[in-house]
């Protein structure tokens, strides 16, 4: 992202940018500061305007206003954040994502979110602004090139700016990216990220924040027992991956891993998918995106925490040395396991990297993968589910995703359906009956978990989004990176 970004303190009114944002509150915009001083600089035609056009500033509703020369700035752009007088945290950044959202078509903007709490505001509108002006045209040519790319936002603050402002500005944009990144992996088409071509993105990440990483090919992952995870990837010409980056820091106060499923393509395998709907299944890496995402803001916040990130990359093709229903594989921590649909794909990838993963003796283990459609029955394509069976851990990552802005839902852990997922010929059948089918997915995982204190994120829906809204663009959305980061530094103290 080539964007510049600053933070100022002079009169806004006087901004020569091209568009200039003001966050409102819903109603009584003439007592709002910000609003009253715009208003007054354009004559007294920016209140007249919102009148006729019934204009109430709710929740990112956006008017957008031509100011025909009256100012320097040729568009005033009035983003509601609601009822609110006080914004939240999570609600500062998705505003911010949406004002910048609306002037993507121009080449400078300017910003003025509001009386900053901290600078903690701060890192959230930069993290916003980064977000909002997220676009994926890498395959673009001709007339279909954007005409104007956004490159200079000005942030405008009442009072001088501090140090600490700077600072949170910068680690706002460097999250941002990060949250990018793994928008970046999810919108790339298939043939391009493989699950060498995930690798490879891995790499980069590793490189630009010097943290360390490991990378199984096939051989590796034999030697090592991953059998689940090449069962799947048995079928395809593209070969899977085993990915670990570690970010160690000398005293960390403790330890987090993340796991994330990363079927770079998903056909199903010989339980082939219908057609119509098959191409979204590249987004079936949502969760090692998300990890590799996480990584990345990792080592630009460079938090009191050593953090792992585990990504079990694989396509999952029906070739004609596919695993099949009815075969039966050895985990890698030696539970044998029944093939039942070869479309459930993810737990058997899940599986083996878990059992890796709890060698690694962390404080907690978190894993996010695209599992289960039921996941999508039950909460819709806006939230996802979360699983655990620590309440304390549960509070904690609950108010890590409130506080990122990310919708999760926590779902029971229902031991009774257990039973669905014993075999008559080895120790588990790796899927159960239609109903319930996103807890026995987890139930599923947790048998692979040990004492660890564990997560599993259902992420199946809000990982790509069909329009824009609020943080996410249209397309991959970079949930939930956020949430793991928060998370992280709520541990990191």
């Amino acid at each position: 992202m080539s964007l510049e970004i600053r933070i100022e303190s002079g009169d806004f009114a006087t901004s020569a940018a091209d568009a200039l944002a003001v966050l409102v509150s819903e109603g009584g915009f003439e007592k709002q500061p910000a609003f009253a001083h715009l208003d007054k600089a354009l004559g007294g035609a920016l209140a007249a305007h919102v009148s006729e056009a019934n204009y109430r500033g709710r929740v990112d509703e956006v008017l957008d206003v031509p100011t025909l020369g009256r100012i320097a700035a040729r568009r005033v752009i009035l983003v509601g954040t609601g009822k609110r007088k006080v914004l939240s945290g999570a609600r500062l950044r998705s505003s911010v994502a949406t004002a910048t959202r609306a002037a993507l078509n121009t080449t400078s903007f300017a910003i003025v979110p509001g009386d900053f709490k901290s600078s903690d505001d701060v890192r959230r509108v930069a993290e916003g602004v980064g977000l909002g002006a997220y676009t994926f045209t890498k395959y673009f040519t001709g007339e279909r090139l954007p005409k104007r790319v956004l490159g200079d936002v000005t942030v405008y603050k009442r009072g001088r700016a501090t140090t600490a402002d700077k600072r949170a500005l910068d680690q706002g944009m460097a999250v941002a990216r990060a949250v990018n990144i793994a928008r970046d992996a999810v919108n790339e088409p298939p043939n391009v990220l493989t699950p060498e071509g995930l690798a490879e993105a891995a790499r980069k990440v590793a490189k630009e924040g010097k943290l360390k990483i490991t990378v199984l090919d096939e051989k590796g992952m034999a030697k090592a027992g991953m059998r689940l995870h090449l069962a799947v990837a048995q079928g395809s010409a593209n070969p899977p991956r085993f990915i670990h980056l570690s970010y160690t820091p000398k005293r960390a106060k403790s330890k987090i891993v993340f796991v994330g499923k990363g079927l770079t393509f998903d056909s199903g395998g010989l339980c082939i998918k219908p057609a119509p709907g098959m191409g979204d299944m590249k987004t079936d890496m949502g969760g090692g995106a998300a990890v590799l995402g996480t990584m990345a803001a990792i080592a630009a916040l460079a938090p009191n925490a050593e953090v792992h990130g585990i990504i079990a990359a694989a396509e999952n093709m029906p070739d004609g040395n596919a695993y099949r229903p009815a075969d039966v594989f050895t985990s890698l921590d030696g539970k044998t396991v029944e093939i039942i649909n070869t479309d459930a794909e993810g737990r058997l990838v899940l599986a083996d990297a878990l059992a890796y993963a709890r060698k690694l003796e962390p404080d907690v283990m978190i894993d996010a993968a695209t599992l289960t459609g039921a996941c999508l029955v039950a909460l819709g394509k806006n939230c996802s589910a979360y699983y655990t069976a620590d309440d304390k851990l549960s509070k904690r990552f609950r108010t890590a995703a409130e506080d990122a802005g990310e919708k999760f839902w926590r779902m029971p852990l229902l031991d009774e359906l257990r039973e669905q997922l014993a075999s008559d010929i080895a120790d588990l059948k790796h899927t159960g009956d239609r109903y319930g089918g996103s807890i026995t997915a987890a139930l599923f995982l947790r048998e692979f978990v040990g004492e660890v204190p564990w997560i599993h994120c259902d992420v199946a829906g809000p990982v790509y989004a069909d329009r824009p809204s609020g943080l996410y663009p249209k397309g991959a959305t970079g949930h939930p990176v956020l949430t793991f980061v928060t998370f992280v530094e709520s541990l990191a103290g």
